[in-house]
């Protein structure tokens, strides 16, 4: 980056001369902008504030200060990255969720703020957030959803089921690092293959992608995002058709499901869930106006 553009670099791509954060900071912009990068310059002061001993407030508060030999390197190659349309939460590791930090790695999906949905649905639902509730989710992945509602529900407990027994770690891993893992357990199932209940709300963030879609994803997604985590037959639904009939056996008397779908899934998914003993249904937009949660409780027999 620096060695074309600013001539302070060595052919090794280390600095040969001392090297500003504002200046690596706009040929970086430079340089993601070049690669039709989004946001280029959010990008870029993202990137440098994750390296930066006092992250975004050092940069805000010394500009000019000298970037380290070894902190410019990290620099470079986190731009780098981002030129190849890896997402800047990946190149960092983390995600923030709920305004919590989650840990991400190549084997869990990145949390997008539409599954947010989820979690405004279901405490719009919760009429006492004080109850012991119990919460099963489906396909935990890092545990951002799960988490997330433990942190809005104090008297909570749940069980996160994964495929992916690397995803289960980072789970964990994330339980621990925010103060849930004494709330908390994970369990390595095939959706609710294997899991008891009863359970009070059931959550799953499952994969919904068509296999003719899947073509058409930014790389950003595509070439990062475990494929499947995304990508659900020909029709995307396949992975309801499993869960939603398993889910329904097991809540408890009242209880509520709530999944995410795709864009112009809700109505088969709503379907679904009538069709398996659900009732009350009700679905919620995202902030793009797409309906991305779908909610059902069970009926009282």
């Amino acid at each position: 980056m620096i060695a074309d553009a600013d001539r302070r670099t060595g052919a090794a791509g280390v600095a040969s001369q001392p090297v500003t954060a504002s200046s690596a900071l706009r040929i970086a912009t430079e340089r993601l902008a070049v690669a039709r990068i989004e946001g280029a310059r959010r990008d870029a002061r993202l990137l440098l504030s994750a390296i930066l001993p006092g992250g975004g407030s050092a940069l805000l508060r010394e500009p000019d200060q000298i970037l380290s030999p070894s902190d410019f390197q990290k620099f470079e190659t986190a731009i780098g990255r981002r030129e190849r349309r890896e997402p800047v939460s990946r190149v960092i590791g983390v995600r923030e969720f709920w305004s919590l930090p989650f840990k991400i790695t190549p084997d869990t999906l990145d949390p997008r703020p539409d599954s947010e949905t989820l979690i405004e649905g279901i405490l719009d639902w919760v009429d006492d957030r004080a109850r012991p509730l119990k919460i099963l989710d489906l396909g935990t992945g890092t545990g951002c959803l799960l988490l997330a509602l433990l942190s809005e529900l104090p008297a909570a407990s749940g069980l996160g089921v994964d495929a992916s027994e690397n995803a289960l770690l980072v789970a964990r891993e994330n339980a621990e690092s925010l103060g849930f893992s004494s709330r908390v357990e994970f369990a390595r199932h095939n959706w609710t293959a294997g899991v008891a209940g009863p359970w009070d709300i059931i959550v799953s963030n499952p994969p919904y992608i068509s296999e003719s879609d899947a073509e058409a994803l930014e790389p950003e997604v595509a070439n990062y995002d475990p494929r499947q985590a995304l990508v659900a037959g020909e029709d995307g639904l396949r992975d309801y058709r499993i869960l939603i009939p398993g889910a329904a056996e097991l809540l408890g008397p009242s209880g509520l499901l709530a999944l995410e779908v795709g864009r112009g899934q809700s109505g088969a998914v709503d379907s679904m869930m009538l069709a398996s003993g659900l009732g009350s249904s009700w679905r919620k937009c995202d902030l793009s106006g797409i309906e991305r949660g779908c909610f059902a409780v069970k009926v009282k027999k």
